[in-house]
């Protein structure tokens, strides 16, 4: 690495860990958004009449808002901001709230449902960008692990407001306040951090890579030294004015090349982006209180059962936080892989034991063997150990920087749309795949995409720690 990169004043770190956190407040709402639905799932189906394949696209029919929102979310950037992105999404999520709450027919729900995505993937898209464009490199990891920490206490939060609400009313499908269902509190219950995420977005710097691209470049150099703590400013608007130059044109054809079509790096994200989402992790966070459910668990036990996942995917992100800008992303990706499958193996081998019988009422139901029940939570618990350490942090921080600056608008943006596209294939199929073929199979081939991935990343993906934006690829 050349002087000029390494020659960083003391960073002020306070100062860039606040922006960072403030714009990873849109991981927040990520999580929150994607868990929310968790607790609701059944009441919903029953509210509703609805059939497991109904059921699965009204929960993964916002992913497709995400996507299309994570699709525009670039150049809608490039024109007005990131901030003023970031308000929008706000906006967006905050209308997504009040209105499922208050949804009278499935279809309306569906609607804000997809009004909430678009705000949730223009969020997903715009974090990791601006704090990859505002971060120092040898902080840049650690940083963009953010997003990540974010969307697991998303998580986590809708989880445990699942859970309180739904044990307040003693079932998430009773009424609570106002003469509405818990479950529509649920939603609603959202608005609050969508509000801070608007209000945050309004309090932080903007971009340097947007300043510069519009001309403003004493701003950005300013920015650049105040938050960012470079040495030579000046000298970093310059490397920054050279790469604007060359993605100010930036469109579809820039990402074309040798490979299928597209240059080989696009389909490195690509293939990171759906390793993500098929090794099942959004399966856990979406339908975790239905399926332990599903195999014996009482529903108040299947509520506690998610939120203590959730925070061992909180404290685990941590874990990634402190080891992405010292061992690397490949290491951490390679490990996580391994653990992932040992996890999904282990609760696959667990659900083989699933067996039918006949409740006081005469219903049919599924029940658990204690001891099995206690190796599926084991192996469930370990994949969201190895997915938070790793997978879950780390692709969002490489898609954030692999790209070169000529086409990264682009890149992130198809590779971000993709993971919501292979997101909603598996919400969409889990539901409808459980009832056909079982948990077993299900997580089996969970198992199997882990251990794909992990030839996948030994083979064909880069490393990118300590490299500044300006010089990828």
């Amino acid at each position: 690495m050349s002087d000029q990169h390494a020659g960083h004043a003391d960073v002020p770190i306070v100062r860039v860990l606040g922006v960072s956190t403030a714009a990873a407040v849109g991981g927040f709402l990520f999580g929150f958004d994607s868990s929310v639905v968790n607790g609701a799932v059944d009441a919903i189906q029953g509210e509703f009449a609805l059939s497991d394949l109904v059921t699965g696209f009204a929960v993964a029919i916002a992913l497709l808002g995400c996507a299309l929102g994570a699709w525009f979310a670039g150049r809608l950037a490039d024109r007005w901001g990131r901030k003023r992105v970031m308000l929008l999404g706000s906006v967006l999520f905050v209308a997504s709230s009040i209105g499922a709450g208050l949804t009278q027919t499935v279809w309306d729900l569906m609607l804000w449902r997809i009004i909430g995505g678009l705000g949730i993937g223009i969020a997903s898209v715009i974090a990791p960008a601006y704090i990859a464009e505002i971060a120092p490199a040898k902080f840049r990891g650690a940083l963009g692990s953010m997003q990540q920490l974010a969307i697991t206490l998303g998580i986590f939060a809708a989880l445990l407001s699942d859970a309180v609400l739904a044990d307040s009313a003693g079932s998430a499908a009773n009424t609570l306040w106002a003469g509405m269902e818990a479950w529509r509190w649920m939603f609603i219950v959202g608005v609050v951090p969508a509000v801070v995420y608007g209000v945050l977005s309004l309090t932080i710097p903007e971009s340097p890579r947007y300043l510069v691209a519009r001309g403003r470049d004493a701003e950005a150099a300013r920015i650049l030294a105040n938050v960012s703590g470079e040495a030579d400013p000046d000298d970093r608007v310059a490397q920054i004015r050279g790469t604007v130059k060359r993605e100010a044109a930036a469109s579809l054809r820039d990402i074309t090349g040798p490979s299928f079509g597209l240059h080989p790096l696009i389909w490195v994200g690509i293939w990171l982006a759906v390793f993500q989402q098929f090794v099942g992790i959004n399966a856990i966070f979406y339908y975790s209180t239905t399926l332990w459910q599903s195999v014996g668990f009482s529903e108040s036990a299947s509520f506690v059962t998610s939120v203590i996942t959730a925070v061992i995917n909180v404290l685990m992100t941590f874990v990634a936080i402190g080891f992405v800008d010292r061992v690397g992303r490949r290491a951490l990706l390679l490990v996580g892989s391994v653990g992932m499958f040992i996890g999904l193996l282990m609760a696959a081998i667990a659900f083989t034991q699933v067996y039918e019988t006949l409740d006081a009422d005469g219903e049919t139901v599924s029940r658990l063997p204690s001891s099995w029940g206690v190796l599926a939570l084991i192996g469930a618990n370990l994949f969201v150990i190895a997915f938070a350490a790793s997978w879950g942090p780390v692709m969002w921080v490489m898609l954030g920087e692999m790209f070169p600056n000529r086409f990264r608008a682009v890149a992130l943006g198809l590779c971000t749309a993709v993971n919501w596209i292979s997101n909603f294939i598996i919400s969409l199929l889990f539901p409808a795949a459980m009832g056909a073929v079982g948990p077993a199979v299900v997580y089996g081939f969970f198992a199997l995409c882990a251990a794909i991935s992990f030839v996948y990343v030994r083979g064909r993906v880069p490393e990118t720690k300590g490299m500044e934006l300006e010089e990828m690829g």
